[in-house]
């Protein structure tokens, strides 16, 4: 996974002064979902991601691929 998630993630939850355990607690995941979602672990839910993501106006999309992402 790229880092920018995980890093746009905990950016995010930092700007509005959240702890993990607020952050799973607002947005409806566990803890353990939100730790590995800030690890950027590779397989996660879909849906899950977006429950985290909707609690700051965003959602996962489709972004096209930059070459430097390619190598």
């Amino acid at each position: 996974m790229s880092d920018s998630l995980p890093l746009f993630i905990k950016d995010m939850r930092k700007k509005f002064g959240l702890t993990q355990v607020d952050l799973a607690a607002k947005s409806g995941v566990g803890l353990r979902f939100v730790r590995e979602l800030e690890q950027g672990k590779e397989t996660l839910r879909m849906d899950k991601v977006n429950q985290v993501l909707a609690l700051f106006g965003h959602k996962v999309g489709a972004v096209p691929i930059r070459k430097e992402d390619e190598e």
